[in-house]
């Protein structure tokens, strides 16, 4: 097991890679009431491991139901069972169910303590790590949600072993925007474990999440609220989001295209060469993730234009610069238009 940790303006997260399910009550708070939030998949396959709770609640699995409709049921269980400012939330689940778990805690009796135990590898790398939390609104990606730290995370790697290959390439879109952003090696890395990944090595599988939050609680720690450096981890969301509403693709699918779509437009700006961009489609397409999809210009800029880090008719930017760095700009979404055309 490895252990990291979050220090920021907003409080500490020690996040455990490695650790189980099973282990999971000794993080636990003593003599305080537990409320277990997770899915029917994860309940009816590793119920029997969960640590004793006063009330466990499902919440469906999909993008259409991270909703504010949907929280109304756990409030109501919540009250049920007389929560209160010194019960504890516990997340056991993948991005939906820790965005929705970190939210629920962050508004209730506003505010209350709350960990995860995070089961699948895209939650693993980004939606438990790092204190966003939130659900969406009429398909716009956590347009409502808070930044609040868990005060732990377990990536339970045992478990990813049972997840299907769709899944565990949807969390690699996030892992190859890593260290494409920041870290070389890693990348390098990922172009050498091809197979083992597909074979599901734990021993890999350990490394794509233990340098992944690395990389992302070193830079998380200093700009937990993304005003500044954290802004890098949106590579490839400004188009990818915008793809993912559009199309419905899973979101590191989606993201693999808005990181070709931005490496690309990288190219054009004369801020990255070709063979680099040429280096990050071969490994998403060696990985099995899509690096294109039909979907008009007009209609992407539209959905663009809606993203939350919009920032007045601007959105910052991430360029990369070669594979291992990048850059933040301000660009409009006229100048973008001039673009669009051509990347799609």
């Amino acid at each position: 097991m490895k252990q990291l940790e979050i220090k920021s303006s907003i409080g500490e997260s020690k996040i455990f890679v490695g650790e189980t399910l099973a282990n999971v009550t000794k993080y636990l708070p003593q003599n305080r009431k537990i409320a277990i939030i997770t899915d029917p998949v994860i309940h009816s396959l590793y119920g029997e491991q969960f640590p004793k709770a006063d009330v466990v609640i499902e919440i469906p699995r999909g993008e259409a139901n991270k909703s504010l409709q949907s929280l109304d049921v756990v409030f109501e269980q919540l009250i049920a069972h007389e929560f209160d400012r010194t019960s504890f939330i516990l997340g056991i689940g993948g991005g939906i169910v820790c965005d929705m778990s970190g939210f629920i805690a962050t508004i209730f009796m506003r505010g209350i303590e709350f960990g995860f135990v995070s089961t699948t590898l895209l939650s693993q790398v980004d939606a438990s790590v790092g204190g966003k939390n939130g659900v969406n609104f009429r398909g716009y990606k956590n347009m409502i949600g808070t930044f609040n730290l868990p005060k732990f995370v377990i990536c339970e790697l045992n478990i990813l072993k049972s997840l299907p290959q769709s899944e565990l390439l949807s969390g690699m879109g996030e892992v190859v925007k890593h260290g494409a952003i920041a870290n070389e090696q890693l990348f390098s890395y990922i172009e050498n474990h091809v197979a083992d990944l597909q074979n599901y090595s734990l021993e890999v599988l350990e490394t794509f999440v233990y340098e992944s939050i690395v990389i992302k609680s070193n830079v998380v720690s200093n700009d937990v609220r993304e005003s500044g450096a954290r802004r890098i981890f949106n590579f490839g969301h400004t188009f990818g989001h915008a793809i993912e509403k559009i199309t419905k693709m899973p979101h590191g699918y989606a993201v693999s295209v808005g990181m070709v779509y931005a490496a690309k437009l990288s190219v054009l700006k004369g801020k990255m060469a070709q063979k680099d961009c040429d280096r990050l489609i071969t490994l998403l397409q060696n990985l099995g993730l899509p690096t294109s999809c039909e979907v008009g210009p007009e209609e992407l800029l539209t959905v663009m234009k809606c993203d939350k880090k919009r920032d007045g008719d601007s959105v910052h930017f991430v360029y990369l610069t070669g594979i291992g760095s990048c850059c933040v700009e301000k660009v409009s979404y006229v100048e973008l238009a001039k673009y669009i055309g051509d990347l799609c």
